[in-house]
């Protein structure tokens, strides 16, 4: 098999560790092309010690360090695209640990640690993704400054870190970094100047995480979220303690994917700024948790609805319900709230969302799903094939085994025939009754259900 060929397989792989190390083991071909991408990130770090070139090893074994000397197949430094200064730092601890050395002598930790860190800047070519955190970089500070750094991050796209690390590391690396396409942020009770002009100068930011769980500042009294350059298609805020003003997204004219994890309503407060903005390429919203009021969500959904192939919402009612299905007429996934009594809207999304293929329905209440199953049949698209159940505490529901297979035998007769996902969240009789897990079995054999 040609090389490109086995390469193209590997990389569906490249999150499967076990498989991957098998494959090393078929032939000295799959074996080099394996490797390169098994170790994008650090596999083994007995191998990276290994890894130091005859003067760092010196240097430690002055030092009390021991270590043994094994010819290695490969330069497995050089195929690495991601570091965690979290990881290495721990799994120097764990070294030290088996080498029996004090772990209190921080000073033998961070001789340890230079040394991998000059290693890993002289040796990797270009580094794609770096995390880093507060308290993992204090001992590692100056890796920015070694010789090959420059080369070595100049095409960092992803980065994840701490807003509160301090603002000379995000100085120099800002003298570096200029195509950060992906920036995860954990604020914590101090942002750094440092970060502020990191993000400020991104030429291509796509993709903006941030997480504010257990911090004190006020992001309102904060110019952070000024210097976000309108670039950004993709924005994900999961608030914490502290309100996070949302005008700011106003700018991202953009934007394609928004995510709101909030779990205070008064925190949609700014929300009635954005309701009469457009947003002409979004096409996938979603809440967790809570969501804005049904008026200025109505509006927002009025205005950006059309565009919209993805909806996340936990809890709906019949106002919102039948604005998604009047104003989202393009969705191809949708998750909504619905009881018994709601089911009657389920027609509406399937009439109206004529490219619906997917829908997540959090069930509450007394529920009915033989009258869910009546509806899919009739109602549904042709091009339907999921559907996800997620059974709040307390919902009541009783599925007979004959109503579960009148729903697959209508199913495996619709026209065009396309297998369905049938994915159940919480305790449901889908799952306790024994005859309804022996269908769903025989209907997976006869590739009716392909997941459940």
């Amino acid at each position: 098999m040609a090389q490109d060929c086995i390469n193209e397989i590997l990389e569906y792989l490249e999150e499967d560790k076990i498989t991957l190390q098998s494959c090393l083991l078929i032939n000295r071909l799959w074996c080099e092309v394996t490797v390169r991408i098994l170790w994008r990130k650090i596999r083994n770090y007995d191998t990276l010690i290994d890894c130091l070139p005859k003067e760092s090893k010196e240097i430690l074994y002055k030092n009390g360090i021991t270590l043994k000397s094994r010819p290695l197949i490969f330069n497995y430094v050089s195929f690495c695209k991601f570091i965690s200064i979290y990881d290495i730092n721990y799994n120097i601890k764990r070294f030290l640990n088996k080498q029996q050395i004090d772990l209190t002598n921080n000073n033998i930790h961070i001789l340890i640690s230079q040394e991998i860190f000059k290693l890993l800047m002289s040796q990797i070519s270009s580094l794609k993704k770096l995390k880093i955190n507060n308290l993992s970089l204090k001992q590692n500070t100056i890796f920015i400054s070694y010789p090959g750094a420059k080369d070595c991050l100049k095409n960092l796209t992803e980065l994840y870190c701490d807003s509160d690390i301090y603002p000379e590391f995000f100085y120099q690396l800002s003298q570096i970094c200029h195509n950060i396409k992906t920036l995860y942020i954990s604020i914590n009770d101090i942002i750094s100047d440092g970060l502020t002009d990191l993000i400020s100068i991104q030429k291509n930011l796509k993709c903006l995480n941030i997480w504010q769980f257990y911090s004190r500042v006020e992001l309102k009294n904060n110019n952070l979220l000024s210097k976000i350059p309108n670039t950004l298609i993709k924005l994900n805020i999961h608030e914490g303690n502290h309100y996070i003003p949302l005008s700011f997204i106003a700018k991202f004219t953009n934007i394609q994917e928004l995510m709101l994890s909030f779990r205070k309503s008064d925190s949609f407060g700014d929300f009635k700024k954005l309701q009469y903005i457009t947003f002409s390429k979004l096409q996938s919203l979603e809440f967790r948790h809570k969501c804005p009021k049904n008026e200025l969500l109505i509006k927002f959904l009025e205005n950006n609805g059309k565009n919209l192939k993805e909806f996340y919402i936990i809890k709906s009612n019949y106002s919102l319900n039948l604005a998604i299905s009047k104003y989202c007429p393009n969705l191809r996934k949708l998750s909504t709230g619905l009881t018994n009594n709601d089911l009657v809207i389920l027609k509406m999304f399937f009439n109206s969302c004529q490219y619906l293929e997917s829908i997540k329905i959090c069930c509450k209440g007394y529920f009915s799903e033989y009258k869910l199953f009546k509806i899919i049949s009739k109602y549904s698209p042709k091009n339907f094939n999921e559907l996800k159940l997620v059974y709040s505490y307390g919902t009541q529901s009783i599925l007979l085994p004959d109503e579960l297979e009148s729903f697959l035998i209508d199913w495996s007769n619709r026209i065009p025939q396309k297998s369905l996902s049938l994915i159940t969240i919480g305790s449901n009789y889908l799952n306790i009754i024994d005859d309804n897990k022996k269908i769903i079995d025989k209907y997976i054999k006869l590739g009716i259900i392909k997941k459940f």
